[in-house]
């Protein structure tokens, strides 16, 4: 082979090899490009449309009417239940969160132990998930009512009523998250507890380490990112609760289980109609979710780092 043969066919080779790399960029975006459409539609328009909004006077019929702001933000900060919403929610969250994920660490652990009912223990455990919030909510909205629940003689001779006061309201509530949530979140938790490798606990047990000691030393060490997963994802859920007491309370009783959710949907299709201030409010909204979540990743980082 000549000299000038190999010059020749060098061009070439680099050229196929450009063109390869080139259709695998193409191809590559032709994947991406479903979920580039996705999020642009669904998120990315929504969002600009809502900081639009925050800045304009926007009632909900007429449209756009002019600059806004920073009227609206004030109308949003000076509204009557602002305060109490922002209470009430982070009572909710905290609450809800603290016990959900206990209890689903509890059944994860429960099911990873047995063996002969480990199959009908998940099953059961998770046919609540399968149950879509608006559905479960309206399952114990029956089961809550004092004319039509099974328990309406029951609550009748005690003079008690499950949504009749603030705190049963409260509590009957966090009961439906629980029991809807536990089997998701159990099989998280579940995932987690699997990914940790035999070897350290037998490790562990040949140094003489206890059950409760290996449980704090071993399994909670390694089981610190599906915790960071699983409590963003509680935490972020309870923040932006809606279905479960509009359907439930309705806010009351005595407006005492307003979400931060609800309020913007009552100003933005209730009383005021004003899709301005309802903005202002989801951008604070966004603003202290993006916040907690960043705090709460780099919580758990700090942990992991430190360990």
């Amino acid at each position: 082979m000549t000299a000038s043969t190999t010059v020749g066919r060098t061009p070439a080779r680099s050229v196929r090899r450009r063109g390869r790399r080139n259709r695998g960029r193409l191809l590559g975006w032709a994947y991406a490009s479903p979920t580039a459409l996705f999020v642009l539609l669904l998120f990315l328009l929504p969002l600009l449309l809502v900081l639009q909004m925050s800045a304009s006077n926007w009632p909900l019929l007429g449209g756009n009417q002019g600059l806004n702001f920073p009227q609206n933000y004030v109308q949003a900060v000076n509204n009557r239940f602002f305060i109490d919403s922002i209470v009430f929610t982070l009572t909710y969250t905290v609450v809800t969160t603290v016990i959900l994920l206990a209890l689903a660490l509890g059944l994860a652990l429960l099911v990873q132990e047995s063996t002969r009912w480990k199959g009908f223990l998940r099953t059961a455990i998770l046919v609540p998930s399968a149950l879509g919030l608006a559905s479960a909510s309206l399952l114990f909205y029956v089961l809550y009512s004092p004319i039509a629940g099974p328990f309406a003689d029951l609550m009748k001779s005690w003079g008690f009523t499950f949504l009749g006061s603030p705190a049963g309201a409260l509590w009957s509530t966090v009961f439906l998250i629980v029991w809807r949530y536990a089997g998701f979140y159990m099989l998280l938790m579940l995932v987690g507890l699997q990914g940790i490798p035999e070897e350290v606990y037998e490790a562990a047990r040949i140094d003489g380490a206890s059950r409760l000691q290996i449980f704090r030393g071993v399994t909670l060490p390694l089981l610190r990112p599906t915790l960071a997963l699983t409590t963003v994802l509680c935490v972020t859920g309870s923040l932006l609760a809606f279905e479960q007491f509009y359907i439930l309370t309705k806010g009351g009783p005595d407006n005492s289980t307003i979400t931060v959710v609800q309020l913007i949907y009552s100003v933005a299709f209730q009383g005021p109609n004003n899709l301005g201030v309802a903005g202002a409010l989801s951008v604070i909204v966004l603003i202290a979710l993006v916040i907690v979540n960043v705090a709460q990743i780099r919580a758990f980082g700090e942990k992991e780092g430190a360990a």
